[in-house]
This record gives structure tokens, C-alpha cells and sequence, in this order.
């Protein structure tokens, strides 16, 4: 997937921390927390030569590609979710929940292409949710529409929790 999807889960992961922590979507908190969701979202392709968090974060880049770490291994695997959860650990508890679901939302959408990801690397295994010929490819239209379903979700989430009422229209149309 491309960065700009990337970005949107990781919005919309935010989203979801900020709900389920009871934090007014009109504060300085919540601004921080969607502007962390959306960097973590992308932080996975740090491990992709090119990739904008691959430039913006040059030495850990290049320190990958030193140790020969491919593209949907270290990065993108629970052993790392698990090593950058005990680094941010110091996080006010917003933050860290922001931070590591965020970056989790990553190799989740991941799982949605057809080269799948090593969630449990080192161990070489690759995993993949759909079959080759519904899976979604970095780049195509399938990634498009499903980067516009995922814009759309980011709308909805905040609006369906600030009028809860709306869930409710159906029953007065019918």
C-alpha cells in the first residue's frame, strides 16, 4: 500500500484511541494524537528504500538495508510491535495507544496485498488475508477505492460519534 493509505488507517486508528478514551475531538490532545496517528501509520516503511519515512528517517533506514532487513519482515512484524511498544512505553497512556495502534494499523492493511507480510518474523512465513485475485496492489485502482473507503470511514468515525442519532435514521425512513 502507499504512503496516503498508510496515513488514513493510521488517522483513523487514532480516531478510534480517542473514543475509546473519552477525548473531545475539539482539543490540542486530539490534534496531536490524529497527527502521530498519521505519522505512525506510515513508520512500518521505514524498511523501503525510497519510501518518504525511509528519507525522513535516513539513519535507521540505512542501518536496515546494512543488516539486509527486506521490505514486510522486521518492520512489519509483532516482535517489533512488541520492541516499540517497550520503547514508548514513557508515553503519556494517549499517546503510547495512539502510537502503537497506529503503527499496528500498518502491516493490518498489509495483510491486504497479494505479497503479504512476515508477521512473525524471523520466522520466513508470509501471510496474507485475501486470495491473489481479490488482493489489493500497491498503486492499482483496487488501492485507490480502498483508500477512498478508508477516507470516507475517517469522516464517519467522528460524526457518528458526536450524533450517535444518526445510527438510528434508518428506522424513520422505512
Amino acid at each position: 500500500m502507499l504512503q496516503k493509505t498508510h496515513s488514513i488507517a493510521g488517522f483513523i486508528s487514532a480516531e478510534i484511541v480517542l473514543i475509546s478514551q473519552d477525548i473531545s475531538f475539539f482539543s490540542w490532545d486530539a490534534a496531536g494524537v490524529l497527527l502521530l496517528g498519521c505519522l505512525a501509520g506510515t513508520l512500518a516503511d521505514v524498511d523501503k528504500p525510497g519510501s518518504t519515512m525511509a528519507k525522513v528517517l535516513f539513519p535507521l533506514s540505512a542501518l536496515l538495508r546494512l543488516l539486509k532487513i527486506k521490505h514486510r519482515t522486521l518492520t512489519h512484524s509483532l516482535l517489533f510491535m512488541l520492541l516499540l511498544g517497550m520503547i514508548a512505553m514513557p508515553l503519556p497512556p494517549l499517546f503510547f495507544w495512539a502510537f502503537l495502534i497506529s503503527y499496528a494499523s500498518h502491516p493490518l492493511i498489509d495483510l491486504l496485498n497479494e505479497r503479504g507480510v512476515e508477521l512473525f518474523w524471523p520466522i520466513s512465513f508470509k501471510i496474507r488475508i485475501l486470495p491473489k485475485f481479490i488482493a489489493i496492489d500497491t498503486g492499482s485502482a483496487s488501492e485507490t477505492g480502498f483508500r477512498w473507503l478508508l477516507l470516507v470511514v475517517s469522516l464517519l468515525v467522528p460524526i457518528l460519534h458526536l450524533f450517535p442519532q444518526l445510527l438510528h435514521v434508518g428506522q424513520y425512513l422505512s
